[in-house]
């Protein structure tokens, strides 16, 4: 059996006196895996040239071929990165465009990568496409065909989340994907929420760019992600920083982890993380949270006689909800001044929401309180 969310917040470093709803911004690293970042940044210290001169390589290879077996993909095609932004930021400056090129995407994308696809558009002459798609959703047939209807013939990437940050939806990506291809169009996929909140096989999902957080959903340390790269990709791939595996065998792998001295302890902490999700059944686990999430949506749709942004199937263990007008700075200062709750409240087209993460180690109790805070915000007599 899965342990109760009170003995498994125990794991965690998380400040006891606050209600923690917001896992999806930074995520939070359980006390046996920080153990183990610490525990590889000793190691480091007690002997730096033998642990960065003549072990690191062979240590990573061993922490990503522990990661590419979860993400069912092959070790070969996936490098480690800080975080899904710095991947998206690679794969944008690695894909070719041309003046009048499209870029397609959907409006519910990550503010930060936005700034790099626009930043990319301004250099290379090529066109950003927003392809709005309307809230709620309904099926995922629905949306491809919505968004299929932003594809031209001038379209050259497409780039949408595979679980959105503002709306904390999870898009039919894989479908997506599919139909790109058919179609000779790239496809970059952020997966910053995705790795560790739901089950991921890039090998179904085939696009030619993924990227993800790890620190995130599957609880690894900050500093963490990834990036996969189709392989007749990869010879164009730019890393960051030009560096030694620029001149050793010039490969894929080289080129990104053969770089100048940093702390790769994050990356290295990475099995531990997914040791820690198996030995507490974490599957169980994200099942035990998705319900506490749509039941708490609906709970909260209810209250504030607000719909819902997409059935039950389009959400796992974060939801967003919109709020009745509102300044989002001030509710977020009550709710956690007030009430002890952690969770962004934000402006998002024009309408105001909150987002409620659902992890392992949250309660009920915990989202019984969000509910209650918000009738007072909202209701309460002033």
């Amino acid at each position: 059996m899965t342990q109760p969310a009170s003995q498994l917040k125990s794991h965690f470093l998380l400040d006891p006196d606050v209600i923690f709803l917001n896992h999806g911004s930074f995520g939070a690293c359980p006390r046996p895996v920080f153990d183990e970042y610490q525990r590889w940044q000793r190691e480091l210290e007690r002997q730096p040239v033998l642990f960065l001169a003549r072990h690191v390589d062979a240590l990573l290879d061993d922490a990503r071929g522990v990661l590419a077996d979860t993400l069912h993909a092959d070790a070969d095609d996936l490098v480690f990165v800080e975080n899904a932004t710095t991947g998206v930021n690679i794969a944008a400056r690695s894909v070719s465009l041309q003046p009048g090129d499209e870029i397609l995407m959907t409006d519910h994308e990550y503010g930060a990568c936005e700034y790099t696809w626009q930043a990319t558009a301004a250099k290379t002459g090529a066109v950003i496409v927003r392809r709005s798609m309307p809230l709620p959703m309904t099926t995922p047939t629905a949306f491809v065909e919505a968004f299929w209807g932003g594809v031209t013939p001038r379209t050259r990437v497409i780039f949408i989340s595979h679980i959105t940050s503002p709306t904390a939806l999870i898009f039919p990506v894989a479908d997506i994907c599919h139909r790109a291809r058919q179609a000779g169009i790239i496809t970059v996929i952020d997966g910053a929420h995705a790795p560790g909140q739901i089950p991921l096989d890039l090998a179904l999902i085939d696009a030619d760019y993924y990227t993800g957080n790890l620190h995130k959903w599957l609880c690894a340390p900050k500093g963490s992600g990834f990036l996969y790269v189709r392989r007749e990709h990869q010879a164009a791939v730019q890393p960051t920083i030009i560096s030694w595996g620029w001149h050793d065998d010039g490969s894929f792998i080289a080129r990104h982890q053969k770089q100048a001295t940093r702390d790769p302890a994050a990356y290295l902490s990475v099995p531990a993380a997914i040791a820690f999700q198996a030995a507490h059944r974490w599957d169980v686990v994200r099942a035990d949270c998705h319900t506490l999430a749509v039941q708490f949506a609906a709970h909260a749709s209810g209250l504030l006689s607000l719909p819902s942004l997409a059935p039950a199937d389009w959400v796992g263990q974060m939801v967003t909800l919109p709020l009745p007008p509102c300044d989002p700075a001030a509710v977020k200062t009550r709710l956690y001044d007030q009430y002890r709750i952690e969770a962004p409240v934000f402006h998002w087209q024009n309408r105001q929401y909150v987002r409620v993460s659902v992890q392992g180690y949250n309660t009920q109790a915990d989202l019984d309180s969000c509910i209650d805070a918000l009738r007072e915000i909202f209701y309460a007599p002033s």
